[in-house]
């Protein structure tokens, strides 16, 4: 038996499909990734010894590498299938680690999709595995390891506990910090518009106002405006002076790389970058169609490059000139510029078959699955056909001192839009070129030179200039792109990641860094202003390119980054500066020691503790919106203690009900001798969460260290019974089990506990 070694789970169906054609000997197993990696609470790098990492086998990937083992040992050849990038080459250099297979070994197989024909001319050139791609991923790990180690202790300092900063997510914050304080920075400024409603022969026709005395005009008050007015009403007439007609072209646009995959399907499809790239990864692994089992459907996902193979060319004509017609094939194919600073190690993301169309596939796969395909499919065959072309006509129009613009296009041939149509952000640009020369689409009557027009009406409008607008996700990653931070594997979770630390937050479709995001940035511009610099970041790349090149030594690369990197480091930690909110002192008394409790602000907003730390770790958890009925110590002064029925838990003694800041609590009345207290929640005296299902003690309701309630019976540690929901003092007619309240948004309902029991009734609302 032989073992093919692949990373990907969801492909090891579709693989061995084809495997089974090739040669029936072959077995598959996945990876699900990395197996081996940095241990997580440890730098393990040796910075004193070439920057050595010590690399450990992953805790949830044990019994995989267990697995791994034994197939390898039963195997009599072993290929290692990896995905064709960096990443999947050093999974195959660590698995080969492992598996003790020597570094001469030609066990490397690669294919830029999954199909029949890569998978078998893969197997046919095995190669070894290539050191300059595993150094220049190894070098990016030790970098990022380095980076996030030694800033997340002066993000910590500085700040607040449990932050922490990476290399590429921090200048990512930084753009997004950026264009938040520009657009709280900008000053709209006031500009008018003018636009004449025009008649020839009877047809009517909009023209804009755009020069004065052969200047460019700007128009910037009323005052301005009520003057153009004027003397425009003094005009003998209005006379066309100019025609111009002329065949415009538009390029079809180049297939897609990761980036504008995910620009396009959330402007088209309003896919999430979460939700573009699991559908974007099943369709390259494979998709269940039926009789056909699991099909891959597109090349590889994560790609900067727009080169497509001759043969998928070759095919793509010839399916054009079937469809379409001879006449919307170019004359030769065409190529497309990739960017300076892409890798191109892969081709354009494309489906690996023309043949296969989006149509084919609609009735029997996911509505999601579909519409992405569709969205790569179409893309592609117009990225081969021929030019649109449109007739044009721009018209001046003469009137005193001033002229008019009106701008018109009319489809000629329609070409690469037969396939596919205009994006948003093309939709967009027509869209503002109304304002300044009409409409763009707009189909103008025939006009000649010295033609008298009649005036309908002018409309002047008042306007203001606008922000900058804040990014999306998919405009994000347009920008990481474009300043060449970060590489198409990383984009996704880089803006992932700034969202899950709290950097950043969603207002409907765009990103906005949150407070800590503002505070964050600023202190690592301070310190690390070349770490926070896009130009260092992106010359960063280039030296990680030329390492997979093999023009660079990883470990110099490394070294070069370092040395000044720990200096600043140490000034870091070295001075007293800081943004940290001291401790609030307040007047509640820590239950545990007796100590005074102080308000302090963590990860997950503020929170009250013992003054007494870290003797005493008494934490009490506050609501993140403040508390409305808090009141002063001097109004707390004059507030009388209320008799309680609750007695002390500790010492017996009765409970008196007092006022504090940040409202009432429990007090025991044999204070100083005991200082227990106990907290009030928002429960009324006669309020009941119900009877604990196993003591038949009242339950009491709780809030968990991340601001949830729940419910709990206070014979804890001796009873562990604890529920989400309040619990009734009935039982389940079906299953006996107890029943619990539930307040949903389609009504109140009792339902049994009992997850395997359906039982649930709904309760009229008073």
């Amino acid at each position: 038996m032989k073992l093919l070694i692949i990373e990907g789970e969801g492909k090891r169906e579709t693989i061995l499909k084809y495997l089974k054609k090739i040669d029936g000997d072959f077995n598959v197993v996945a990876t699900k990734g990395h197996v081996r990696d940095l241990p997580v609470r440890t730098l393990a790098i040796d910075v004193n010894n070439d920057f050595e990492p010590k690399y450990v086998i992953m805790e949830d990937k044990k019994d995989v590498v267990k697995f791994l083992k034994s197939r390898a040992d039963a195997a009599k050849e072993v290929y290692l299938a990896t995905d064709p990038d960096r990443e999947g080459e050093a999974i195959s250099w660590h698995v080969a680690n492992i598996l003790e297979i020597p570094e001469d070994k030609k066990c490397r197989i690669v294919f830029n999709e999954i199909s029949y024909k890569a998978v078998a001319a893969a197997l046919k050139e095995p190669r070894e595995i290539d050191r300059s791609l595993v150094d220049a991923q190894q070098a990016r790990r030790v970098l990022d390891r380095l980076v996030g180690y030694k800033l997340s202790p002066v993000l910590c300092k500085k700040i607040q506990s449990n932050l922490s900063g990476g290399r590429v997510q921090s200048v990512a914050l930084r753009l997004v910090v950026d264009r938040e304080r520009e657009i709280l920075n900008f000053k709209p400024e006031e500009y008018w518009v003018l636009t004449a409603f025009l008649n020839k022969s009877g047809a009517s026709f909009r023209a804009v106002l755009s020069q004065h005395l052969n200047k460019k005009i700007k128009i910037s008050s009323k005052a301005q405006m009520d003057g153009v007015l004027g003397n425009l009403a003094k005009a003998d007439g209005y006379f066309v002076k100019s025609v111009k007609k002329d065949i415009s072209r538009s390029h079809a646009p180049a297939p897609f790389i990761t980036s504008t995959l995910q620009q396009d399907a959330l402007n088209k499809l309003g896919f999430s970058l979460k939700q573009t790239a699991q559908i974007a990864q099943m369709l390259y692994e494979g998709v269940e169609l039926g009789e056909e089992g699991k099909v891959a459907l597109v090349t590889y996902i994560r790609t900067d490059s727009t080169r497509v193979s001759p043969d998928a060319q070759v095919e793509a004509r010839e399916f054009i000139t079937q469809k379409f017609g001879a006449k919307y094939i170019p004359e030769k194919p065409n190529f497309y510029k990739t960017q300076k600073s892409a890798q191109d190690a892969h081709e354009a993301i494309r489906p690996i078959t023309v043949l296969r169309t989006p149509d084919s596939i609609k009735h029997i796969s996911n509505k999601n699955v579909y519409r992405l395909y569709k969205l790569i499919y179409d893309r592609f065959l117009a990225s081969q056909m021929s030019e649109a072309e449109f007739n044009t006509v721009a018209v001046e129009i003469a009137a005193a001192d001033y002229i008019f613009k009106a701008t018109g296009r009319t489809p000629l041939f329609d070409g690469f839009l037969a396939a596919y149509s205009q994006t948003a952000e093309e939709n967009t640009t027509i869209k503002a070129s109304d304002e300044e020369e009409g409409d763009a689409e707009a189909q103008l009557p025939e006009m000649s030179a010295g033609d008298r027009l009649s005036l309908e009406k002018l409309d002047p409008k008042q306007k203001f200039t606008k922000p900058p607008i804040r990014y999306t996700e998919a405009s994000l990653v347009k920008a990481l792109e474009e300043k060449s931070i970060g590489r198409p594997a990383t984009y996704t979770p880089t803006i992932t990641t700034l969202a899950s630390r709290q950097y950043t937050e969603k207002d409907g479709k765009y990103v906005k860094p949150t407070e800590l995001g503002f505070s964050v940035t600023d202190m690592l511009m301070r310190y690390f202003p070349d770490i926070m610099d896009v130009r260092f970041t992106a010359e960063m790349e280039e030296r990680l390119d030329e390492i997979e090149d093999g023009g660079k030594v990883w470990q110099k690369v490394v070294e070069s980054f370092y040395t000044p990197f720990e200096e600043k480091v140490k000034l870091a930690l070295g001075d007293d500066y800081s943004v940290k909110e001291p401790p609030e002192l307040t007047d509640v008394v820590c239950e545990k020691c007796g100590g005074a409790m102080v308000i302090r602000k963590g990860k997950y907003g503020k929170f009250m503790s013992c003054s007494n730390f870290p003797k005493c770790k008494n934490l009490i958890n506050l609501p993140k919106e403040p508390v409305h009925d808090a009141v002063t110590a001097s109004e707390k002064a004059k507030i009388p203690d209320e008799p309680s029925d609750t007695p002390c838990p500790k010492c017996g003694g009765a409970m008196v009900i007092k006022t504090g800041k940040y409202g009432k609590f429990l007090a025991c009345t044999n204070y100083p001798k005991c200082k227990t207290t106990v907290r009030m929640d928002e429960k009324s005296e006669n309020e009941s969460y119900g009877n604990c299902p196993l003591c038949a003690k009242p339950l009491a309701r709780k809030k968990s260290r991340f601001g949830s309630y729940f419910y709990g019976c206070p014979g804890y540690p001796d009873c562990k019974f604890l529920s989400n929901d309040i619990v009734l003092n009935e039982k389940c007619p079906d299953c006996g089990a107890y029943l619990v309240f539930k307040k949903l948004k389609s009504g109140i309902y009792h339902r049994c506990s009992n997850r395997d029991c359906r039982f649930e009734t709904k309760q009229a609302e008073i």
